[in-house]
Protein backbone atom coordinates (compact mmCIF):
# COMPACT_ATOMS: atom_id res chain seq x y z
CA UNK A 1 0.00 0.00 0.00
CA UNK A 2 1.28 3.48 -0.78
CA UNK A 3 2.02 5.88 2.06
CA UNK A 4 -0.77 8.17 0.81
CA UNK A 5 -3.31 5.34 1.02
CA UNK A 6 -1.97 4.39 4.43
CA UNK A 7 -2.48 7.98 5.64
CA UNK A 8 -6.04 7.96 4.34
CA UNK A 9 -6.87 4.61 5.97
CA UNK A 10 -5.37 5.66 9.30
CA UNK A 11 -7.35 8.90 9.37
CA UNK A 12 -10.57 7.08 8.42
CA UNK A 13 -9.94 4.69 11.30
CA UNK A 14 -9.03 7.40 13.81
CA UNK A 15 -11.79 9.97 13.24
CA UNK A 16 -15.49 10.30 12.46
CA UNK A 17 -14.75 11.75 9.02
CA UNK A 18 -17.20 13.99 7.21
CA UNK A 19 -14.75 14.90 4.45
CA UNK A 20 -11.21 13.75 3.70
CA UNK A 21 -8.79 14.49 0.91
CA UNK A 22 -5.20 13.25 0.96
CA UNK A 23 -2.92 14.50 -1.83
CA UNK A 24 0.72 13.60 -2.47
CA UNK A 25 2.58 16.85 -3.19
CA UNK A 26 6.00 15.25 -3.64
CA UNK A 27 6.03 16.02 -7.37
CA UNK A 28 6.26 19.72 -6.43
CA UNK A 29 9.61 19.12 -4.73
CA UNK A 30 13.07 18.04 -5.82
CA UNK A 31 12.65 14.32 -5.16
CA UNK A 32 12.93 11.26 -7.42
CA UNK A 33 9.81 10.40 -9.48
CA UNK A 34 7.38 8.20 -7.57
CA UNK A 35 8.56 9.41 -4.16
CA UNK A 36 5.79 9.89 -1.59
CA UNK A 37 7.01 12.03 1.31
CA UNK A 38 5.13 15.37 1.00
CA UNK A 39 1.37 15.38 1.60
CA UNK A 40 -1.58 17.73 2.02
CA UNK A 41 -4.60 16.68 4.05
CA UNK A 42 -8.00 18.35 4.17
CA UNK A 43 -10.03 16.77 6.95
CA UNK A 44 -13.40 17.52 8.51
CA UNK A 45 -14.23 15.46 11.59
CA UNK A 46 -16.72 15.55 14.43
CA UNK A 47 -13.87 15.27 16.94
CA UNK A 48 -12.65 18.74 15.92
CA UNK A 49 -15.75 20.52 17.26
CA UNK A 50 -14.84 22.94 20.06
CA UNK A 51 -11.10 22.32 19.52
CA UNK A 52 -8.59 25.03 18.67
CA UNK A 53 -6.71 24.65 15.40
CA UNK A 54 -3.46 23.63 17.12
CA UNK A 55 -5.32 20.87 18.99
CA UNK A 56 -6.77 19.57 15.72
CA UNK A 57 -3.30 19.49 14.15
CA UNK A 58 -1.93 17.63 17.16
CA UNK A 59 -4.77 15.10 16.89
CA UNK A 60 -3.93 14.44 13.23
CA UNK A 61 -0.19 14.23 13.94
CA UNK A 62 -0.80 11.79 16.79
CA UNK A 63 -3.03 9.61 14.60
CA UNK A 64 -0.29 9.50 11.95
CA UNK A 65 2.69 8.66 14.21
CA UNK A 66 3.35 5.38 12.36
CA UNK A 67 3.15 7.11 8.99
CA UNK A 68 5.66 9.75 10.09
CA UNK A 69 7.96 6.94 11.20
CA UNK A 70 7.45 5.33 7.77
CA UNK A 71 8.72 8.39 5.95
CA UNK A 72 6.39 11.41 5.85
CA UNK A 73 8.73 14.38 5.45
CA UNK A 74 6.11 17.15 5.28
CA UNK A 75 2.39 17.28 6.00
CA UNK A 76 0.15 20.27 5.30
CA UNK A 77 -2.97 19.93 7.47
CA UNK A 78 -6.24 21.77 6.85
CA UNK A 79 -8.46 20.59 9.71
CA UNK A 80 -12.00 21.97 9.89
CA UNK A 81 -15.00 21.63 12.15
CA UNK A 82 -18.30 20.78 10.47
CA UNK A 83 -19.49 24.38 10.83
CA UNK A 84 -16.26 25.81 9.40
CA UNK A 85 -16.44 23.43 6.45
CA UNK A 86 -20.09 24.28 5.73
CA UNK A 87 -19.26 28.01 5.74
CA UNK A 88 -16.24 27.43 3.49
CA UNK A 89 -18.31 25.43 1.01
CA UNK A 90 -21.04 28.08 0.99
CA UNK A 91 -18.45 30.79 0.36
CA UNK A 92 -16.87 28.73 -2.45
CA UNK A 93 -20.29 28.10 -3.98
CA UNK A 94 -21.02 31.84 -4.00
CA UNK A 95 -17.60 32.52 -5.54
CA UNK A 96 -18.06 29.85 -8.22
CA UNK A 97 -21.55 31.12 -9.07
CA UNK A 98 -20.13 34.60 -9.74
CA UNK A 99 -17.42 33.45 -12.13
CA UNK A 100 -17.94 34.24 -15.79
CA UNK A 101 -17.33 31.64 -18.44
Amino acid sequence: MSLGNDIKQQLLTSFDIQYLDVVCDSHKHNVPPGTEIHFSVVIVAAEFDNKMLIARHRMVNTALEAQFAAGIHALSIHAYTSDQWAKKMLKNKKYLSHQTV
